[in-house]
Parts: structure tokens; C-alpha cells; sequence
């Protein structure tokens, strides 16, 4: 009988369902809690890197209920730009909700809050990003109507 294996280089975070099977066999901390964290890359409008103390290694973390365009997609720089301009090399605390932790790509999901602000609603205030609901009703909208480009 083939054992299971779980792949944590690509994919450090344990999904709910994985934790049963493999949480005793991770070469690292997971992340069940708020924490705090360093920006250490903007991915896109809706997914960063962040580095912490008990992890010798960087990881992502998307947005907790947002969708922004991707880069090659209409908007996607101007939203990845934004993005940047707020916490790109700033502490954020990570709040984690513990029924929704890992995205199915593997991505630890979280709200981002950086001086007493929610990014991830900033973000939809700004027309950077929309709820992560309204995708399949919508599809993601052209994020360049209205805005002025940011540098």
C-alpha cells in the first residue's frame, strides 16, 4: 500500500482536511492564528509574500475574500501598484479565519490589516479589487475605468 505524502515545499499550508492526515509530518509551524508578518513581495491586487519570525522561509498569503485582475490582465499592474504603495516592507497582522485557512491552490487565505486598516476592504474601496463572490456573477471588471494610473 503507497503511503500518503504531502508536497511542503509547494504547498506549506495544510488545508482543514489535511491537518488530520499529515499536521505531525510538517517541517514547520502551521498557522492556525493571527500573526504578524513582513511584506516582503506583492504578488498581484489580492496575493503577497510575508515573512515571520518561527518560519525561516517566505510564503504566501492571498486576500481573504477579494479578487483583483491578475498582472497581464486589465488593471492588474494599476492594482498590484496600489497595492505596493500601502504595505510593501511594512508589518501586517494576518487574521486568519479558521474555517477558511488555505485557498485551494494551497495559500494561506487571510484579512490583512495594516495601521488599524483593512486592507482587503481598502482595496475594494479603491476599485483595486471586488468581492470574491461577485466573480462569477460579474467576472472581474476593468479596473482601469475611472482610476488615474498610479506611478
Amino acid at each position: 500500500m503507497k503511503s500518503l505524502e504531502h508536497d511542503f515545499k509547494n504547498y506549506p499550508e495544510l488545508t482543514n482536511r489535511q491537518m488530520d492526515l499529515f499536521y505531525l509530518e510538517s517541517p514547520h509551524k502551521q498557522i492556525g492564528e493571527d500573526f504578524w508578518a513582513k511584506v516582503v513581495k506583492v504578488i498581484d491586487g489580492d496575493t503577497i509574500r510575508v515573512t515571520m519570525d518561527e518560519r525561516d522561509f517566505d510564503f504566501p498569503v492571498r486576500f481573504l475574500g477579494t479578487a483583483a485582475p491578475e498582472k497581464n490582465e486589465s488593471g492588474g499592474i494599476v492594482s498590484l501598484k496600489w497595492l505596493s504603495n500601502q504595505i510593501l516592507g511594512e508589518e501586517v497582522l494576518i487574521q486568519i479565519d479558521k474555517k477558511e485557512r488555505v485557498g485551494k491552490w494551497g495559500r494561506l487565505l487571510g484579512t490583512i490589516i495594516h495601521k488599524g486598516m483593512n486592507i482587503n476592504e481598502e482595496s475594494m474601496r479603491n476599485g483595486m479589487s471586488i468581492p470574491f463572490d461577485q466573480i462569477k456573477e460579474k467576472g472581474i471588471p476593468n479596473f482601469l475605468e475611472n482610476l488615474e494610473v498610479i506611478k
